[in-house]
């Protein structure tokens, strides 16, 4: 059985192919869809707002939610939605 010779630069080219095929599957998993159901929490960082101002849109419907046991839930696409029926065009 032949020996195989392997040299620091076949490590240092595998290293760089390595590091490639990582960058590309963490790259393909961050642009993955939005989740379609975001938590309070994630929606006011998302929106910039306070927690008084996110149970203010929920009372006045501006924001329809969903709750199951004691947790609720936005619908992503009536955020954008939120924001584009809001937009100022100048």
């Amino acid at each position: 059985m032949p020996a195989n010779i392997i040299t620091t630069e076949d490590l240092r080219a595998f290293k760089l192919e390595l590091l490639a095929d990582i960058k590309k599957l963490l790259n393909n998993s961050s642009k993955g869809t939005p989740k379609k159901w975001i938590k309070s929490s994630d929606v006011k960082k998302m929106m910039g707002i306070s927690q008084g101002t996110l149970q203010t849109f929920r009372d006045n419907g501006t924001l329809p939610f969903s709750r199951i046991g004691g947790v609720i839930y936005y619908d992503h696409q009536e955020i954008s939605t939120l924001f584009e029926q809001n937009k100022i065009s100048k």
